[in-house]
């Protein structure tokens, strides 16, 4: 057995376990394999690992202090398939970037800098820097909090990340086909690249209506198989597959969106989270979201009658979340705020004898210090 130190949050809505970088490197063994072996990977259940069984629960955070002039931590994020077992690098998540900064300051990695410390993050999949503003009154840093956000029960730290100058960060473009409005094999899409590439599609065009849940479209499989080949081919047409069975799992992102049904939100929104309805909202979604309101010809700016200006608020499944287009140190920026909470301190026994070849016993010694 091999011994790696791992720290258990919560990050938005949802679940990650974050590691320092160097506490990942396992003599003999690549990522690729260490990870799926760590959460238990693959198998629906994941069982004989640490993963919770669905993608919001199966996640990594992989950060080191920042050499960069720009940033104070390196982030690099994995999304471990549950039933598959491959690690998919191609997107960031969101809500678990909130965690980052209290991780780092839990760690002593940085001090607290006043009564609001912010935290540039850099994000090695897709570029994104990242501001994570944190409540340090007095100069201390408290871990708990009392923010609300839709989709937890309890409260917790507040976290507002500020996702800087999002458009392009995987495409080159905000709008990849260089138009507002595509078509997707008969089917009006808003093909758009901001936090991530994301395929969005009117709920009604899919036989869908407002009040469409994620178990409605979950228990549908002939829905879900149509969403996945809108996806694929969305991801053809963004440049980010060259045919759509390449297209990775978790980019582009898919969203269901409808027109507003009351007076508290912009904009109704279902999003696709590696093959099933998400719970909640991937935040690198609701970038793409809020950028999306603010640009004519979309089919969000559409729906939201274009009244969305310096904020947007989307009604997700678990509640309304309402975000902040703006700007930071000079460069357009998409502000969210979330909550965060470390949940545990552990040390992770990954059995790294059945990832080598152990045909000699060269690299024992090194596990050994272990």
């Amino acid at each position: 057995m091999y011994d790696i130190p791992a720290t258990l949050m919560r990050g938005g809505t949802s679940k990650c376990w974050v590691f320092s970088r160097h506490d990942l490197d396992v003599p003999g063994a690549n990522l690729d394999d260490i990870l799926p072996r760590l959460y238990g990977s693959p198998d629906s259940r994941q069982i004989d690992g640490v993963g919770g069984g669905t993608s919001t629960t199966s996640k990594a955070v992989i950060v080191s202090p920042s050499a960069r002039a720009d940033a104070d931590i390196d982030y690099s994020f994995a999304q471990i398939g549950v039933a598959d077992g491959v690690v998919d690098w191609s997107s960031n998540c969101g809500n678990c970037s909130a965690a980052i900064a209290p991780y780092a300051l839990h760690k002593g990695w940085l001090a607290p800098a006043g009564d609001l410390t912010r935290v540039r993050i850099h994000n090695t999949n897709t570029g994104q820097l990242i501001v994570a503003e944190v409540p340090t009154p007095g100069g201390r840093f408290m871990e708990t909090g009392e923010a609300r956000i839709a989709g937890v029960p309890f409260p917790g730290l507040e976290v507002v990340l500020w996702f800087v100058d999002p458009a392009g960060r995987s495409t080159g473009r905000l709008l990849p086909t260089g138009s507002a409005l595509d078509d997707l094999d008969g089917t009006p899409a808003t093909l758009i690249d901001a936090g991530a590439p994301l395929v969005i599609v009117r709920a009604a065009d899919l036989g869908l209506d407002a009040a469409v849940t994620p178990a409605d479209i979950d228990s549908r499989e002939t829905l879900r198989a149509r969403i996945e080949t809108l996806r694929r081919a969305g991801a053809v047409r963004m440049g980010l597959a060259p045919v759509p069975d390449a297209a990775a799992r978790a980019i582009p992102k898919f969203a269901l969106v409808s027109a507003p049904t009351g007076n508290d939100h912009d904009l109704g929104v279902v999003m696709m989270s590696m093959g099933a309805a998400h719970p909640a909202l991937a935040i690198t979604g609701s970038v793409g979201l809020s950028v999306a309101a603010t640009t004519p010809g979309t089919l969000v700016h559409e729906l939201s009658s274009g009244r969305a200006r310096s904020a947007v608020r989307l009604r997700t499944p678990s509640g309304v979340l309402t975000t902040r287009v703006g700007t930071w140190d000079g460069y357009p920026a998409v502000g969210v705020g979330r909550t965060a909470r470390r949940l545990a301190d552990a040390v992770l026994a990954l059995p790294v004898e059945e990832l080598l070849p152990f045909s000699t016993d060269a690299v024992r010694p090194a596990l050994a210090v272990r």
